[in-house]
């Protein structure tokens, strides 16, 4: 299956009072490589969140920021700095004996201090994430990560078209260097039998020996195994972009043989034109492998 390895997405769900934001983009990396910037409330899911991920995901870097908002109220705790409201009660006891003020301390005064009072959202540490808030941000992730796998399935259809426009290509080169080498084998077989015609009588040796001597040396630029091979890589690459499974990895794997098949080639065939079309189909694969590492 190809599918690419750069998208985008962004999923928002409310429920409950907590809403979450969840954005996710990706590009080309050659292993899986998964970038998570979310809020330290939620800091304990980034492991379950990693694991997600995995399961969907097999290349890229992908980058992930989470949004946590809470549309509803939290409760609310009053904290009273009793220390610093024991400090003023001191300090009025001793302008009340320097006859400085009368009376004592109330409640509104206590209000009027600053800092004295704080009114804030009660947090509790060892409560750890809500399994409501677990179970919204585990759903809009997996969301998320549908709608980037749709996107990169949609642009790995477009490189699907142009790879097998350019193996098509790959495969009509090898059996041209096919019929090269075959007529640049039977060029040489007969060049060599004209110089040893050629030759004095007196030089040349047993004519049964010379014809196994000419034989052994047409098949040395036999390409026969090595087009055999590369039909099987070509057979082999429509299979694995076929298949079910991601398959960028082994499809630059299969690129390496079909390289190292395509060299081999070169230097074994003969003719006038090998060298040219060996060229031609090197680079050919060359742009193929820089397509491949756009594959997922």
């Amino acid at each position: 299956m190809i599918r690419s390895m750069t998208g985008f997405a962004s999923v928002s769900r409310e429920d409950a009072g907590d809403k979450v934001n969840i954005t996710i983009k990706s590009v080309n990396h050659r292993f899986l490589d998964t970038q998570i910037k979310m809020p330290s409330a939620i800091g304990a899911l980034e492991g379950r969140i990693r694991t997600l991920l995995q399961q969907r995901l097999t290349r890229g870097r992908v980058e992930v920021s989470i949004f946590l908002e809470r549309t509803s109220a939290p409760p609310k705790e009053v904290v009273l700095d009793e220390a610093l409201v024991e400090r003023v009660v001191q300090a009025i006891e001793v302008a009340r004996s320097r006859e400085l003020v009368t009376g004592g301390l109330t409640a509104s005064d206590i209000l009027r201090i600053p800092q004295a009072l704080e009114v804030r959202s009660r947090v509790d540490p060892s409560a750890g994430v809500s399994e409501s808030v677990t179970m919204l941000v585990e759903s809009v992730i997996a969301d998320a990560t549908d709608a980037l796998i749709v996107m990169r399935t949609t642009e790995g259809r477009f490189l699907e078209a142009d790879l097998d426009a350019r193996v098509e290509t790959i495969t009509t080169m090898v059996e041209e260097l096919a019929r090269l080498a075959r007529e640049g084998q039977s060029d040489l077989a007969t060049r060599l039998k004209e110089r040893l015609a050629a030759m004095p009588a007196d030089v040349v040796a047993d004519p049964a020996t010379l014809a196994q001597e000419i034989v052994r040396f047409v098949a040395r630029s036999d390409i026969d195994e090595e087009v055999v091979r590369m039909r099987g890589h070509v057979e082999h690459w429509h299979g694995l972009v076929k298949g079910p499974e991601p398959c960028g990895r082994k499809l630059d794997f299969l690129l390496q043989e079909m390289n190292r098949e395509i060299n081999t080639i070169g230097s074994k065939a003969e003719g006038p034109r090998v060298t040219e079309t060996v060229v031609a189909a090197k680079a050919e694969l060359e742009r193929l492998r820089e397509q491949v590492q756009n594959v997922e």
